[in-house]
C-alpha cells in the first residue's frame, strides 16, 4: 500500500500533483484563466469579486462568462459562447463546472483566443468551420494509455488509466441534440467535475483540453483544496514551502502516489 504522503503536510502547504483530472480546482481567477488581451478593446466585467464575471471579443461574437453560485460552495459554471452575428443566436456552446480545474479551463481559452486570432486575420471562418479532425482531440488520449471503446449508440468512450478520469465522443448524430464533446472526472456518482462541447464546436478546442489533461506538467495545489476523494490516486512531483514545520515527506523517486487517510 502506498504511504500517504498528505499526513503530515500543513493545509496551506503547496504541492505540485498529477494527474490534472483529480487535483482540484485551484484558485478561481477568471482573468487568469481568460488571458484575453484587456489592451487590445477586450471588455471585461465584473461588479464585485467573486461575482460574475463575463469578457468579450470586441466583435461581440464570441462571449465568455463565470457566473458562481456562492450559497452552494463550489458550484457555478464557466461558458464559451460563439455566435455567428453579435446579436444572433449561439452557434456552439461549451460549459465547465466551477470545479473545473483551472489549468484546463486556461488551456482551452488560450487555444480559443488563437483560433479567434485566426479567425479575424484569415477570413476563413475556422471559429465556426474548423478544419480540425476529431482524432486530434483523441490522440493524446491514446498515446498516454487511456482506454477506448466505441458503443453502438454512436459514441466512443476513452477511459484514464487510473479510470477517474473519461472523455466521450459522440461521432454520430443519431438524431439528437446531446453534446459533440462531454469530459469528467471522479468516481461514478462523486463527479469532481465535468465539461461540455455542443454540436460545432470547434475540434481544436477539445484537442486543447485533451492535451491538458494529458499534459506531465505537476499543478500546484494547497492540500486543504486538494479534494480528499482523489488523493489516494494523485502522484506529488514535489512538496513546496511549507507554511509551518512539518514532519519530513521521504523524497519520491520520480513521482509517487499518495494515499487518502
Amino acid at each position: 500500500m502506498p504511504p500517504d504522503l498528505f499526513k503530515n503536510l500543513a493545509p496551506d502547504q503547496k504541492v505540485k500533483a498529477l494527474p490534472r483530472h483529480l487535483a482540484g480546482p485551484g484558485p478561481v481567477d477568471p482573468r487568469r484563466v481568460w488571458g484575453f488581451p484587456a489592451d487590445q478593446s477586450w471588455p471585461f466585467h465584473r461588479e464585485e469579486e467573486g461575482g460574475p464575471a463575463a469578457a468579450m471579443s470586441p466583435c461581440l461574437r464570441l462571449w465568455t462568462t463565470f457566473e458562481p453560485q456562492p450559497d452552494v460552495p463550489g458550484s457555478g459554471t464557466w461558458t464559451i459562447e460563439a455566435k455567428r452575428a453579435p446579436s444572433g443566436p449561439g452557434a456552439w456552446r461549451i460549459t465547465f463546472d466551477a470545479t473545473t480545474p483551472v489549468e484546463l479551463l486556461n488551456d482551452v481559452h488560450t487555444e480559443l483566443l488563437d483560433l479567434y486570432l485566426e479567425d479575424r486575420d484569415s477570413g476563413k471562418g475556422v471559429l465556426f468551420e474548423d478544419a480540425t479532425a476529431p482524432y486530434e482531440a483523441y490522440k493524446t488520449l491514446l498515446a498516454r494509455g487511456w482506454s477506448h471503446s466505441v458503443e453502438t449508440n454512436g459514441t466512443q468512450n476513452f477511459r484514464s488509466p487510473d479510470g477517474l478520469g473519461a472523455v466521450q465522443h459522440r461521432y454520430a448524430d443519431m438524431g439528437t441534440h446531446k453534446p459533440t464533446w462531454t469530459a469528467w472526472a471522479g468516481a461514478p456518482g462523486d463527479r469532481l467535475w465535468s465539461a461540455s462541447f455542443s454540436t460545432g464546436t470547434p475540434a481544436s478546442l477539445a484537442a486543447a483540453l485533451t492535451a491538458s489533461l494529458v499534459s506531465t506538467e505537476p499543478v500546484q495545489r494547497a492540500v486543504k483544496d486538494v479534494p480528499l476523494q482523489s488523493r489516494q490516486h494523485l502522484y506529488l512531483a514535489t512538496a513546496t514551502q511549507p507554511t509551518a514545520p512539518t514532519p519530513a515527506v521521504p523524497p519520491p523517486v520520480g513521482a509517487t502516489r499518495g494515499q487518502a487517510r
